[in-house]
């Protein structure tokens, strides 16, 4: 058997599409013998972006292919299904996507401290009062005075009261942290400490005028246990207060401006320190923002770079102090000149790449609607089967992938998105796609318009970091005219806060016989 490609039954077609592709491959190369200086600067460069290093790497050099290369990929091995003449092999499969797979980092324990924190506090908070009640019964119990009817009305209060403060405490504060921030929450903080001081009160005073003197009167322990507890619920009170209602009202419209593409999105935020702000700001981020490609912004500084590099200066006159500064002068006048007739070239090359893919996303439609096609032919197939030989989901995901996957990965070089799609990640939608019953539309959607970061695989997102730059410290609330950047390891997102000005109305009273007319008829009228 032949390990570079793979025959099925129908033998006539792989020789056909032998045929063909000999034949396109010379038309290709006679279209773009013309472009032959071009090609290299137009070239799709394969940049692979780790998420997980702080530093960008650099693009690979020698694995950047040429217009001809991207065009031809795959001649020589072809796969024969039941859908498609032109597909890939496994090897290619198996090939396909790895410079996206990257080291996963680890995850830090240090995001995991306040809420560990908060739980030792929240059990301090449940011990205390029960403390309060249990230690007279432990050491003079035969000296307190008995219980009666509003005592054990006190301990039932007690109970129910400890319970809502548990489950309330629970709902507001024991909540896994959403972002590292560089500077701890001021009001937490304070809440923090504003309950430590009250228990800290408490247990000296029941250390002093109950533990020393052993009171007698269990009821006043009892009810000293229960305003403890009633103090607790008006500090969490406070705590919904400041930490969940305070910034409910809009009082700053930032701006948020990416710094290589400029995409641009406006926020609302109310009184904020301005860590928080940034945090609400990256949330906002990963589900606006249309995901972050770097390859697409290659092409102007390659085109640049060639330009400069083109340029030569002679020096007639000899060598002088001043060389260096005068042969920069040079070129930036040479290049300056150069400007006027180069957006012909920006022009072209545009063009030439709409058309490229437009082609290519023709040939992906096509390729994806006759594989969807064989999947409703064989579903119609596995009715007539027995329950036990029906095919999986992921099965048949696998078994029409190929006949689609050239298509797509050519589609993917050409608009410089195959950094953002793995194949096992579009297998897995396509195997969702295929469960629920979609559309071939709808499976395309994700790959033929940009979506938010979100969307694609979590190394693309999850373990980015995020440096916060202001001058202005970090822990201060925001003010009209705060700036601060979110600076990544490839670009930053720039922020300007402005507040929302004062909005005055003024009502106007219009009586309701104020529009009303009178329509007066001439009382001779052509009969």
């Amino acid at each position: 058997m032949d390990t570079d490609s793979i025959h099925s039954g129908y033998s006539h077609h792989s020789n056909r599409s032998r045929g063909s592709n000999k034949q396109s491959e010379r038309s290709s190369r006679d279209r773009h013998k013309s472009h032959s200086r071009d090609s290299s600067s137009r070239s799709d460069k394969n940049v692979t972006i780790s998420a997980s290093s702080a530093q960008p790497q650099q693009p690979d050099q020698s694995s950047a292919p040429t217009d001809a290369q991207d065009d031809n990929w795959g001649e020589t091995t072809t796969a024969v299904t039941g859908t498609s003449d032109h597909s890939l092999s496994q090897e290619d499969l198996a090939g396909f996507g790895k410079e996206t797979e990257g080291p996963v980092e680890k995850l830090n324990c240090v995001r995991f401290l306040p809420l560990a924190l908060t739980l030792v506090l929240g059990l301090l908070v449940l011990i205390t009062p029960m403390s309060f009640l249990v230690l007279p019964q432990l050491m003079w119990p035969e000296r307190l005075q008995a219980c009666g009817t509003a005592c054990e009305g006190l301990f039932l209060s007690l109970a129910f009261k400890l319970l809502i403060l548990l489950l309330a405490g629970w709902a507001l504060l024991v909540r896994p942290a959403r972002a590292s921030l560089p500077r701890i929450a001021v009001f937490r903080a304070l809440l923090g400490l504003l309950t430590l001081l009250l228990l800290l009160s408490y247990w000296l005073f029941f250390g002093v005028r109950i533990l020393d003197s052993q009171d007698e009167n269990y009821q006043g322990i009892v009810q000293f246990a229960v305003s403890l507890v009633d103090a607790l619920l008006f500090i969490h009170y406070l705590a919904v207060v400041l930490l969940e209602i305070r910034h409910l009202q809009p009082c700053f419209s930032l701006c948020v401006v990416r710094s290589t593409d400029g995409e641009t999105h406006h926020y609302n935020l109310g009184q904020l320190s301005i860590q928080r702000a940034a945090q609400v700001i990256l949330e906002h981020y990963y589900k606006d923002f249309s995901v972050h490609n770097p390859a697409l912004l290659t092409a102007a500084k390659s085109r640049a770079a060639k330009h400069l590099a083109g340029l030569k200066v002679y020096n007639v006159d000899g060598a002088g102090s001043d060389t260096a500064t005068a042969q920069s002068r040079a070129k930036i006048a040479a290049a300056a000149r150069q400007r006027d007739a180069s957006h012909n070239e920006l022009y072209y090359e545009e063009a030439e790449h709409e058309r490229r893919v437009r082609k290519r996303r023709a040939r992906l439609v096509v390729a994806v609607e006759e594989a969807f096609t064989h999947v409703r032919r064989l579903q119609e197939e596995e009715k007539k089967k027995l329950p036990g030989d029906e095919m999986d989901p992921r099965e048949a995901a696998q078994a029409i992938f190929p006949s689609m996957a050239r298509a797509l990965q050519k589609y993917l070089r050409t608009t410089r998105q195959q950094h953002c799609h793995s194949m096992d990640s579009i297998q897995a939608h396509l195997a969702f796609c295929i469960t629920n019953n979609m559309t071939p539309k709808a499976f395309l959607e994700s790959y033929l318009m940009a979506g938010p970061t979100l969307q694609y695989t979590r190394e693309c997102w999850q373990t980015r970091q995020w440096t916060l730059v202001s001058e202005a410290s970090v822990t201060s609330p925001l003010r009209h005219g705060s700036e601060f950047q979110l600076k990544s390891s490839d670009f930053s997102l720039v922020v300007t806060s402005k507040a929302i000005p004062h909005l005055k109305l003024r009502e106007e009273y219009v009586h309701p016989k104020s529009h009303k007319f009178v329509l007066q008829l001439q009382s001779e009228t052509s009969v």
